[in-house]
């Protein structure tokens, strides 16, 4: 069961409207890394969730929290919008290159969404359910709940910068200082799965089944030697099962490939060798 209340988790009031901004901010509501993605991957990890039920706790926790943060992003994309379209717009059309983007305004948000947040990218492009990770294996959906939250940050940082108004960055700070927490919360569950299972997810697989060779080896294929010098090329494996081995020439293990020739009613190019023709063809 989901509970609403009115207050907001945090300050969402802009000093004054700016639809431009408000096409910026969009991409942080429902872009690839934006708060509608991360509230639906954590919300669908904790429904999901068939391991201990600290897990399962913590994921709802923190995707309950998101939704907040969506909500914040729509009550300020609203305000932004607040009786600034008309005019941005009469000023964007005076300049013929300006009008051909309406000055960087989204016309959905006066045409689709009536002056208010839509389930969408800064272009325009909807929110899409394959954004968001959840698998079942915890230690990989954290190590995905980590990326997002790092991918989502650098983004918000970045509109911080693109904006003077104080309002605006009031709340961006306070988004800021949660994807700072959530960073280091999913950062100390991974530690703490990985100090159970391994690093490697999932940890279940046998190792006997693999090509064991491929698990160290870090192979040369592009031009010039510098990413010897990392340690991912040479030294213990974080997994504690053996050396990086770093191959400067590898060379091919599998033979070039032959494929059959295609069936007739393929009707695909044939390769080498003379072309067979339907019998029902031969009188053409």
């Amino acid at each position: 069961m989901f509970y609403h209340i009115k207050e907001l988790q945090y300050r969402a009031k802009p000093e004054r409207p700016d639809p431009v901004y408000a096409r910026k901010l969009q991409e942080v509501l429902g872009g690839q890394y934006g708060e509608m993605s991360v509230m639906m991957q954590y919300l669908f990890q904790g429904f999901n969730c068939r391991a201990e039920q600290k897990y399962r706790d913590m994921l709802l926790d923190i995707g309950t929290e998101e939704i907040g943060h969506v909500e914040m992003l729509c009550t300020m994309i609203a305000q932004l919008l607040d009786g600034a379209p008309a005019a941005e717009l009469d000023a964007a059309a005076q300049d013929p290159l300006l009008a051909a983007v309406l000055g960087g305004t989204n016309p959905q948000h006066l045409i689709v969404s009536g002056m208010g947040a839509a389930p969408t990218d800064s272009n325009g492009y909807p929110w899409n359910s394959k954004y968001i990770i959840s698998s079942g294996n915890l230690l990989a959906d954290f190590r995905a709940n980590l990326n997002a939250e790092s991918q989502g940050l650098v983004q918000v940082v970045r509109l911080y910068e693109q904006t003077t108004d104080p309002g605006i960055r009031d709340m961006l700070s306070f988004m800021i200082s949660r994807d700072i927490l959530h960073q280091n919360q999913w950062k100390a569950a991974i530690a703490e799965i990985e100090q159970m299972e391994g690093i490697i997810a999932p940890a279940s697989f046998p190792r006997e089944l693999t090509v064991e060779p491929a698990t160290r080896q870090f192979l040369n294929l592009s031009e010039g030697e510098e990413s010897s010098e990392g340690s991912w090329a040479s030294g213990p494996l974080p997994d504690g099962t053996g050396h990086f081995e770093y191959v400067s020439k590898p060379v091919p293990q599998g033979g070039a490939p032959t494929l059959a020739q295609p069936a007739d009613h393929q009707h695909s190019t044939l390769g080498s060798g003379p072309y067979i023709v339907n019998k029902g063809m031969e009188s053409l």
